[in-house]
């Protein structure tokens, strides 16, 4: 029922459109007007027929995505990953420098990659087979570290838990800040 309605609406728009007169006219102010209204020194303009397309009727059956079996992990590869370091509430005090580590069980399978997030960004400098790393800078206050192990067409295959750690540092107006310039 909606389909006809529809259908109907758009041949009278149609309709409507081609059977539709324009006029156009220049005012004083060398201001362009048109209107579908006559006008005082108004000249008819011919309008072309709208272009329209119709498609071709197709008789083929809907087709569902159905993933390649190269997307998907046969079996769980890694038993375990997650950060070796920094620990859970791990605190770190008068830094702005981190020492950061990942692991795997069994070890990384090559071509395999390791991405790691920190605050939900991809942390820079990360060696791609994973192990010890430093993040620099980083800022006071808490922050969430996380790892994903990707094979090489970007499907996951294990992710850790996130972390939470903590960034202590000084005020800058602190005469103990290493920071602060003398």
């Amino acid at each position: 029922m909606r389909t006809t309605l529809l259908f109907t609406l758009m041949g009278l728009a149609y309709t409507a459109a081609t059977a539709a007169t324009v006029y156009k006219w220049v005012d004083d102010d060398g201001v362009t007007h048109f209107s579908d209204q006559p006008h005082p020194n108004a000249q008819k303009v011919e309008l072309k027929a709208p272009q329209t397309f119709t498609a071709p009727k197709t008789n083929a059956p809907a087709r569902t995505y159905t993933p390649s079996p190269s997307r998907q992990p046969a079996q769980k590869v890694y038993t375990s990953c997650g950060m070796s370091e920094p620990t859970a509430d791990q605190v770190f005090m008068n830094t702005d420098t981190v020492s950061a580590g990942t692991m795997a069980q069994p070890a990384m399978r090559p071509g395999d990659s390791v991405v790691v997030t920190m605050d939900g960004a991809p942390v820079p400098g990360v060696p791609p087979t994973g192990g010890q790393f430093t993040i620099t800078p980083v800022n006071r206050g808490e922050h969430t570290i996380q790892m994903v192990i990707k094979d090489p067409l970007g499907v996951t295959l294990c992710s850790s838990p996130a972390v939470t750690f903590h960034v202590h540092q000084p005020s800058l107006q602190s005469p103990t800040n290493p920071l602060r310039k003398h």
